[in-house]
């Protein structure tokens, strides 16, 4: 049974985001919603809530259906109420004063402990808030839920819960959902929509087999075009022979001849389908000045610490050489980033447990970009913190997406995608042989993921990260050091770590 229909649907705000869109949502569709960073899913989503007109096409709803929206963002609102009283609010009025049962219901089946749930949400995590967003949208009993990147600060256990959560709901509930996780789409979905400027495409798949599909069929559209286009161009090349020996002939047979070989010329084409260019949202590159030294980092059975100084784990002895890859696993709370931090106190010679050899340069990035400041300029934060001139500056900032209306505008107005881009450029300028890298696929697109994971591995990149990203740690990683048991233990592969943070959400 459909719920939703599109037809012919576009959008413009600014530039075209997409157009022609014609879609088809039943009851029990799982369907992921992919793009690049600025290409229109949110705004879809919006249209699809009703919150927001489209610019061309039609939207209808079946009778009586109710919407669940929840967006990226907890409003300004919120965040002076308690988790409990804001997923309240979200019931009707009658309802609200006689029925808070259902909130207690909605919020033990997202398993929010107790003593979060009357906190004010500005004293929690952005991963509570989105949950807080999510039960609020599912105490409506929606018929269709629209989630927008709900693994955004989650940790794995917290993804497997969602995960799960999403698979045990009830079946006629239609999902739409955007994200980033490449694994969380291919287990909650069941129908991919590729969102395009023109031509969007849909797939009955999970994502990474619809993604395998639709490249086969790009690669067969593009050999198609260049196969159309070198007929039309020997039509002509013809055409233009024909008519030298009709006029020098004086035959009107050849004329005609001529006149139809062109025809036919203009006709491929005209027909030829244009091939899809995906825009990028703006490169990611990263520099490795290469270091002599074999042991760039050793660790001699380092006690890390809370901010408080209560002991978390010891090390053992552990050493960090060239090309090493090292994926910091374990659970939130355990004490990945202090471990970062430390590393990073030592590079600035903060810090005199942790070793490390005199050549490293090391570039660092945390989870919340907090090393940009949000009041500078893009433009501002470039030449200032590098020896560049405004030319090339410009040129680079450009590369990374950040256009030249965006280089004199406050950092803070960038998306989370610009701002993830911008990081990792001011990184490559730095010139590094070392990164340290806490969450750095946050705000990042599949594309930008992807290119990442090529930088790093293409370059020979040395690095120590955390991601809770299972395709990045994955695909990137070629060492792994979990915290488990108050130790740092090296496992061979993630999986181990990975099956465990799954069972325990």
């Amino acid at each position: 049974m459909t719920v939703i229909n599109l037809n012919a649907v576009g959008m413009t705000l600014g530039e075209s985001l997409f157009r022609d869109l014609n879609l088809t949502i039943s009851k029990s569709d799982r369907i992921g919603l992919v793009a690049a960073n600025g290409r229109g899913k949110s705004t879809l989503l919006a249209c699809l809530a009703g919150d927001l007109d489209q610019t061309a096409g039609e939207i209808t709803w079946s009778r009586g259906l109710r919407v669940g929206l929840v967006r990226q963002i907890l409003p300004p609102e919120a965040l002076t109420v308690s988790l409990y009283d804001w997923v309240k609010t979200a019931l009707p009025a009658d309802q609200a004063e006689y029925e808070t049962w259902r909130v207690d219901v909605v919020l033990d089946e997202l398993q929010v402990p107790f003593d979060l749930q009357h906190r004010l949400l500005g004293q929690l995590s952005g991963g509570w808030q989105r949950t807080a967003m999510l039960a609020a949208a599912w105490i409506k009993e929606p018929d269709v839920l629209l989630l927008d990147e709900p693994t955004n600060h989650l940790d794995l256990s917290r993804i497997a819960l969602l995960e799960a959560w999403l698979s045990e709901i009830r079946s006629d509930v239609s999902l739409v959902v955007t994200s980033h996780d490449r694994a969380f789409l291919d287990a909650v979905t069941n129908r991919t929509l590729f969102l395009r400027p023109e031509h969007s495409r849909v797939f009955p798949l999970p994502f990474s087999e619809a993604r395998a599909v639709l490249r086969q069929e790009d690669a067969a559209a593009e050999r198609q075009q260049a196969n159309d286009m070198n007929k039309a161009r020997q039509l002509r090349r013809q055409a233009a022979k024909l008519k030298n020996v009709g006029i020098n002939s004086g035959s009107d047979l050849l004329l005609t001849k001529t006149k139809q070989l062109k025809e036919r010329a203009d006709k491929l084409e005209a027909a030829a389908r244009p091939v899809h260019r995906e825009q990028s949202a703006g490169d990611i590159r990263l520099a490795n000045s290469g270091t002599h030294a074999k042991a760039l980092v050793t660790l001699d059975d380092v006690e890390v610490k809370t901010p408080d100084g209560r002991l978390l784990y010891r090390t053992g002895k552990k050493y960090l050489v060239r090309g090493d890859r090292v994926v910091l696993l374990g659970t939130n709370g355990t004490g990945k980033t202090q471990l970062i931090k430390a590393v990073q106190r030592a590079l600035a010679g903060q810090e005199t447990t942790v070793k490390c050899a005199p050549s490293v340069v090391a570039a660092y990035s945390d989870q919340h970009l907090s090393q940009l400041d949000d009041e500078e300029t893009p433009l501002g934060a470039v030449t200032g913190q590098f020896s560049i001139g405004d030319t090339r500056a410009r040129a680079v900032l450009a590369g990374a997406g950040v256009t030249i209306q965006m280089q004199g505008t406050r950092i803070g107005a960038l998306s989370g995608g610009q701002k993830a881009r911008l990081a990792m450029l001011m990184l490559r300028l730095k010139q590094p042989n070392f990164y340290l890298l806490d969450e750095p696929t946050n705000h990042l697109d599949i594309e930008g993921q992807e290119a990442l994971e090529a930088e790093l591995i293409n370059h020979g990149v040395s690095c120590l990260l955390v991601s809770h990203d299972r395709s990045f740690l994955r695909n990137v990683g070629n060492r792994f050091w979990w915290i488990n048991n108050r130790k740092l233990e090296e496992i061979d592969s993630p999986e181990a770590y990975l099956s465990d943070e799954m069972r325990a959400g």
